[in-house]
């Protein structure tokens, strides 16, 4: 990613998923897919940054959600 703000390349780094487990990493998939189409498509300024960052904690809350449903359902005999 050339000539992007340097806010915008270190909020993407962020929708990564590798490091996570494979059963996490399709919940976080679709909300790193939509954060770089929308790098794409628009310009750099705050209004970007703004839905990156709440993209970003929508995605850090459904991962969440699902690392627990994970917890419940091997709680559960």
């Amino acid at each position: 990613m050339t000539n992007r703000h340097p806010g915008t390349t270190h909020l993407l780094r962020y929708f990564e998923s590798s490091h996570l487990p494979a059963h996490l990493q399709g919940f976080s998939a679709p909300f790193s897919e939509l954060a770089h189409e929308l790098v794409d498509h628009l310009p750099d300024g705050p209004e970007l940054t703004a839905g990156l960052r709440k993209l970003l904690e929508a995605k850090d809350c459904i991962v969440r959600a699902a690392v627990d449903q994970a917890r419940e359902e091997a709680e559960t005999p």
